[in-house]
């Protein structure tokens, strides 16, 4: 008999913060990050060098411990929010589930990464926000004319606290109006964070209340094929939108039936 998995030290020492506020029916459940130690302590644990990786783990790429997990009401689960500087809440919120379409069309563009970026980029996330910068996705996918002001940009927002967006883009229209662009790179175990593009959408309105937000997220299908989505805050949900699929070629490998079925889906300009 295989012998049970033992849980980690994160999954413990939030396992632990959540059972000590916890109350049956509680939709909202407030805590502090200093409390860690005393966690940590109580589980009889080490506690971890930066207390903020555990939240980042939880609210980015990993899922919450069972034990929190089953206590959501149907149709819910808990997300940890940030809340203030040092404080966070758990809240109980309706999934997101963002994943690239199986049967999407894929619209070919000719790689224009250098290839000594492909050969020494530093992990999922730097890679595809390279790609996604030297193939000016943005503008292609958005129909805009962009360019990225930072990217990693950790910044403070009203309400919530410190943040860090992925990368950031401005840009403008044929019209005159112009965009900010919080753009959030998924790659590896990541997956697409509500809390994340809410952050972006928060952060993107107090800093640039003169610029139309247009939040993006990027994913790596495989290494060259890319799916990008457009999403929007909508009656307190995230909505998809719009979705587009890349993939970064050799020019030469685009043929004139590519070119011919592309043409089929110009929108009127």
């Amino acid at each position: 008999m295989a012998k049970p998995v033992k849980p980690n030290r994160y999954t413990e020492i939030i396992a632990e913060v959540f059972r000590k506020h916890y109350t049956p029916g509680d939709q909202r459940v407030r805590f502090e990050r200093d409390e860690f130690v005393a966690a940590a302590k109580e589980r009889n644990i080490e506690l971890p060098k930066n207390l903020g990786d555990p939240i980042y783990s939880f609210k980015y790429r990993s899922s919450l411990p069972e034990s929190i997990a089953e206590t959501a009401a149907p149709g819910y689960e808990w997300g940890i929010y940030s809340i203030g500087k040092g404080k966070y809440e758990f809240k109980q919120v309706k999934p997101l589930s963002i994943s690239p379409r199986d049967n999407q069309l894929v619209v070919k563009i000719p790689d224009a990464t250098p290839e000594i970026i492909s050969a020494y980029a530093l992990g999922d996330e730097q890679a595809l926000l390279a790609k996604v910068r030297y193939n000016r996705l943005i503008d292609i996918f958005l129909g805009i004319t962009a360019s990225s002001l930072q990217n990693h940009l950790r910044t403070t927002v009203r309400g919530i606290g410190q943040i860090e967006v992925d990368e950031l883009y401005v840009g403008l229209d044929r019209n005159g109006c112009q965009y900010v662009v919080p753009v959030q790179a998924k790659g590896g175990r990541d997956k697409h964070g509500r809390q994340q593009t809410e952050q972006d959408i928060a952060c993107c309105e107090q800093k640039f209340p003169a610029l139309r937000c247009r939040p993006v997220s990027a994913q790596f299908i495989t290494a060259n094929k890319i799916a990008m989505f457009e999403l929007a805050l909508q009656d307190g949900e995230i909505r998809v939108v719009s979705e587009e699929h890349y993939e970064l070629v050799p020019a030469a490998s685009i043929t004139d039936q590519d070119l011919a079925l592309y043409a089929t889906r110009k929108r009127p300009g």
